[in-house]
């Protein structure tokens, strides 16, 4: 079994902008990967984006440039 460590989930309101996080970080080598919502967190389409806690001032700054608007950011543990 994989030790379950705090992550940052960013979650969307539909999966239109999920996809297009996970090809804004690709062009760029950005971190993170798209999974499914975790159960403790509710989200309309089910994707979220995960990665470092460290890594979410990049990440924002992302969402910003490609003017996406997150349904919520999280620190889960998974």
């Amino acid at each position: 079994m994989l030790a379950q460590e705090k992550r940052l989930i960013i979650t969307f309101r539909c999966t239109t902008d999920a996809i297009a996080m996970e090809k804004a970080c690709k062009a760029i080598s950005a971190p993170g990967r798209l999974i499914p919502v975790p159960r403790s967190i509710s989200a309309s389409c089910g994707l979220s984006w995960c990665a470092d806690l460290k890594d979410q001032p990049g990440l924002e700054e992302i969402l910003q440039q490609q003017d996406l608007q997150p349904e919520g950011i999280y620190e889960c543990i998974i």
